[in-house]
């Protein structure tokens, strides 16, 4: 068997096209064989690469967060901010970040249980690589900077991920828009209570304005399959 040369334009390409169809005709109407048929290559070829469409779509957003990783890591790296003001320049810089937006445009239905693998890689996600890499470590140079308030920083860490990915994201959790501003502000009451004084400043409205956007696409989406 001839092997594939450029294995990385491969996954380009593939990434290419199931983007292209999940923005079309949403990620719950899209198959494999759909994603095959935009290429001359086999279903064969795109499962040497990937297991699934979930396992595409998270490649996806990882690719299209390369520019927000580097943002992240100048943030965990500079020297002039707090703990505390590097958490609120983290807040506020992923909430810019392309994974609402990106899950919006495609449609992927907010069901936990439909999209359980997805909802695993988050998880999985968050307990290996964010909050370990990112998270924790910013909080203990705010616990020895005094502007952070916990004697648990890897638990502050995957609490504070894990509510504001898997149960404030509309992406999990589709609600009316005062449902969706509660639990925003809860989740503020809870850092406070955990020890950390960030402020939500705009991220509430950016948070109704994805589940506006996610909702018509589900519904645009759904009309057309």
């Amino acid at each position: 068997m001839a092997r594939n040369k450029y294995p990385e334009e491969t996954v380009s390409r593939i990434l290419d096209a199931a983007m292209r169809l999940f923005r079309e005709k949403g990620f719950e109407h899209t198959t494999i064989q759909d994603i095959v048929d935009q290429l001359d290559v086999t279903k064969g070829a795109v499962y040497h690469h990937f297991k699934s469409k979930e396992d595409i779509l998270d490649a996806a957003i990882d690719r299209e967060s390369e520019p927000l990783m580097r943002l992240l890591v100048e943030i965990r790296d500079d020297p002039r901010m707090t703990g505390l003001e590097k958490m609120q320049a983290l807040f506020e810089a992923s909430m810019n970040g392309p994974q609402l937006p990106l899950s919006a445009e495609v449609a992927m239905a907010p069901d936990p249980v439909r999209n359980s693998r997805f909802l695993g890689m988050q998880y999985q996600s968050i307990v290996e690589e964010v909050a370990p890499q990112f998270v924790e470590p910013i909080i203990r140079e705010g616990m020895a900077d005094g502007t952070i308030r916990t004697e648990h920083p890897q638990e502050m860490a995957e609490v504070i991920l894990m509510l504001a990915n898997l149960w404030v994201s509309p992406a999990f959790r589709m609600t009316d828009a005062e449902s969706l501003r509660r639990r925003m502000d809860y989740y503020v009451e809870l850092l406070h209570l955990m020890g950390l004084d960030v402020q939500p400043g705009h991220i509430a409205g950016m948070l109704e304005e994805f589940r506006d956007g996610y909702e018509r696409n589900l519904q645009e989406k759904g009309e057309r399959a």
